[in-house]
């Protein structure tokens, strides 16, 4: 047996000029059912909480508000995209692995601190710059791996 719930719902004023506000009528959603005092669960109305922010000088505010977020959506669009990063891994030799270590007390020594990416990517750019046939000849100096996860011991 359900309880019957009246169509009206008291509300706090949320500023003086609205203290005088009629209750909102309101849709049943569900009821509990148990075998304890039966409880209602209610929301207002679509309709109701339209006709009210119709009447409510409150409501002009959210239009400027709209405003502001579709100033602030235009701002955004004149940003430049920020660059998909793209995570990788890869398989080298102790010897030339430890050289990322040099290479970051070498640039500590001079004040700069830099990061095992941040090689790698300098590492590309410098050898973006050479010609052909020098990238052929540093290239041809690396040694080829086997493709794969190492062995464990």
């Amino acid at each position: 047996m359900a309880t019957k719930v009246k169509n009206t719902v008291k509300t706090k004023p949320a500023t003086k000029s609205k203290a005088a506000a009629k209750p909102l009528p309101i849709k049943v959603l569900a009821s509990d059912r148990s075998k304890s005092a039966p409880t209602v669960k209610a929301v207002p109305s679509a309709q109701a909480t339209a006709k009210i922010a119709n009447k409510n000088p409150v409501a002009k505010t959210e239009v400027t508000t709209a405003k502001v977020v579709k100033a602030r959506k235009l701002s955004k669009a004149n940003k430049p995209k920020k660059i998909k990063m793209v995570r990788d891994s890869f398989s080298m030799p102790e010897n030339e692995y430890s050289q990322f270590a040099a290479l970051k007390m070498k640039c500590l020594s001079t004040g700069v601190h830099v990061k095992k990416s941040e090689l790698l990517r300098a590492g590309l750019l410098c050898l973006s710059k050479l010609s052909d046939s020098e990238l052929v000849n540093i290239v041809g100096q690396v040694e080829i791996l086997k493709t794969g996860r190492p062995i464990k011991h």
